[in-house]
């Protein structure tokens, strides 16, 4: 028998590779200017800062750190990262899990309660990784209507009347693909819904710390009084997403199934990289590396949004007050997907907001990151990018 007739699970027959990482491929080629991943800069990743660490805790508990550890996480972090969750969340929390990057807080979350068919409620458009996740569980994503303050409330309770979802996905602070932030007095009634209809809310805000502007907002967790939510964090885009170190904080009830998934996932989150975390919280050392890629993450929107605003009459485009990216709404004749073949070939690459929405379409939007490139070149690449809309409107 060949292989060719090999049988796959049914799981994968609707599921693609992710748009992003096959993007990726061609960030690759040399000179090549990526508006397209949402990389930290090179300048914000503490190499120096880390290797001196892994070395000092290698050398303080290096027998415990290189042996296997237990799945609810290394013991040290648990005592910080309670600590610096309950801080950032507004709120007491009765249990912490670290994973391996935020990416698998949500893989577990699905293990632990998605049947095929349930339905997860997702803002429209979203983070298409995370999509791709809820879709190997089989689940039915379902979008939700926004507007520029987030989840649209009044629609959100329709369809979880309607559709009875498990689980509400949603990424209230600077958005992935958007840039947009959930407005404080709609942050409440997603947490009190939750407990009405007896969903799950996911709440995933890997960006809430790189704000550049305006004040933080509370968490959808800070109004949870019966457990319904689950908050997903990370440390990615604000130590290294090379470390993949993230954590979910929610009941217990809940995140002792998840424990049970990570066994069966990777054992452990790794022992070296919840130490170099541990050390970041104990020392302190977040606060002021936080600040300084800040500045200069202000500086490269700064720089975007002013060359947006050069764009052809019809564009529109988010002013998000943090996070990394930026969403843009061409003129509706204008298909961002076949220009990128287009921009690709004069070196810059960018990622089609098509892949975002649950059902397709919005062809003419598009996500740009701002974080990965210097100043410079993001003057270089919207040249391009607006060059290319150009003589596609002719």
């Amino acid at each position: 028998m060949k292989l060719e007739q090999l049988q796959y699970a049914h799981r994968f027959d609707n599921v693609s590779g992710s748009a992003i990482r096959e993007i990726f491929k061609l960030i690759a080629k040399p000179g090549m200017i990526s508006f397209a991943g949402g990389n930290p800069a090179k300048s914000a990743l503490p190499d120096a800062v880390c290797a001196q660490i892994a070395k000092d805790v290698l050398e303080k508990d290096g027998k415990t750190i290189l042996q296997y550890g237990a799945t609810e996480g290394y013991a040290p972090l648990l005592e910080s990262l309670h600590t610096y969750a309950e801080d950032a969340l507004g709120c007491q929390l009765d249990c912490v899990l670290p994973t391996t990057g935020s990416t698998q807080a949500m893989d577990l979350l699905c293990k632990a309660l998605i049947n095929p068919g349930d339905v997860i409620l997702v803002e429209n458009p979203t983070f298409l990784g995370n999509m791709q996740c809820m879709r190997l569980y089989e689940a039915n994503v379902v979008p939700v209507e926004s507007d520029e303050n987030g989840i649209l409330i009044d629609k959100l309770e329709e369809a979880i009347i309607r559709h009875h979802p498990k689980i509400l996905y949603t990424i209230p602070t600077f958005q992935n693909p958007t840039g947009k932030t959930l407005s404080a007095d709609r942050r409440q009634p997603i947490a009190e819904l939750a407990a009405k209809y007896g969903v799950v809310v996911a709440e995933d805000d890997p960006y809430r710390d790189l704000r550049y502007a305006g004040t933080a907002l509370p968490s959808i967790k800070s109004y949870d009084k019966e457990g319904w939510v689950v908050f997903l964090g990370s440390f990615s885009k604000i130590i290294s997403p090379g470390i993949r170190v993230g954590y979910m904080a929610g009941d217990p009830r809940i995140l002792r199934k998840c424990t049970v998934g990570k066994q069966s996932s990777d054992v452990h989150t790794s022992n070296l990289t919840q130490a170099i975390v541990d050390q970041f919280l104990r020392q302190k050392l977040l606060p002021e590396h936080i600040r300084s890629i800040c500045a200069s993450y202000k500086e490269q929107l700064d720089t975007m949004l002013a060359e947006l605003a050069t764009f052809p009459e019809g564009t529109t485009y988010t002013h998000p007050e943090g996070g990394l990216f930026i969403w843009v709404e061409l003129p509706a004749h204008l298909d961002a997907l076949e220009m990128l073949n287009t921009c690709v070939a004069r070196g810059v690459v960018y990622v089609p907001g098509t892949h975002f929405f649950a059902e397709g379409g919005h062809h003419n939007t598009l996500r740009l990151n701002f974080s990965n490139s210097t100043v410079e070149q993001i003057h270089k690449g919207m040249a391009i990018i607006r060059e290319v809309i150009a003589e596609a409107s002719k």
